[in-house]
């Protein structure tokens, strides 16, 4: 196995999590919090895709499809391209609407298929390609795509995990 394709699989894996996460959720319920004050799974899957958007873009010197598609207005916010859901008050989470479970799955599909396309064209000696240096020691390729891989399997966990607090609520 190639390291672009061993890269293509890690990252496939979230589409899988994605999709069963939001699958089926109208809006009301990709926007509720299992508990008031916590992530929806709305906001959930559009944080992990907003991060995977935002890192790769950076990566390839180019434009977000948060800014460049017709994403921001089906979540009832701004396109801006520094709003990832870092530091997220309960207010702003809350903000966060996704029109449809469509809308997170379009979304995280247009943001995929670039990192697939960027993914395989990785090289083993791409790795240590330093691409952010204001850390200590400076961020490698290599690194950041882990980064942004664990990110976005840890909040399609959650996200997993809050729409099954959501399918065992009592209804009402």
């Amino acid at each position: 196995m190639d390291v672009h394709e061993l890269l293509i699989e890690l990252f496939g894996r979230v589409t899988e999590h994605v999709a069963d996460a939001v699958d089926g959720l109208d809006a009301a319920a990709l926007s509720r919090p299992v508990v008031p004050g916590t992530n929806s799974v709305g906001w959930l899957v559009w944080h992990l895709t907003r991060v995977q958007d935002h890192h790769v873009a950076q990566l390839l010197d180019g434009e977000q499809e948060w800014v460049t598609g017709p994403w921001a207005h089906r979540f009832g916010l701004e396109p801006d391209p520094d709003n990832t859901g870092y530091g997220h008050t309960a207010d702003e989470v809350a903000a966060v609407r996704p029109d449809s479970a469509g809308v997170l799955l379009e979304y995280y599909a247009a943001v995929a298929s670039r990192t697939n396309t960027f993914l395989q064209g990785v090289a083993p000696s791409d790795l240590e390609r330093v691409v952010d240096e204001r850390w200590d020691p400076p961020v490698t390729l290599g690194v950041r795509l882990v980064s942004i891989a664990d990110d976005d399997i840890q909040h399609a966990g959650q996200a997993a995990f809050a729409r099954g607090l959501l399918d065992a609520a009592p209804p009402g």
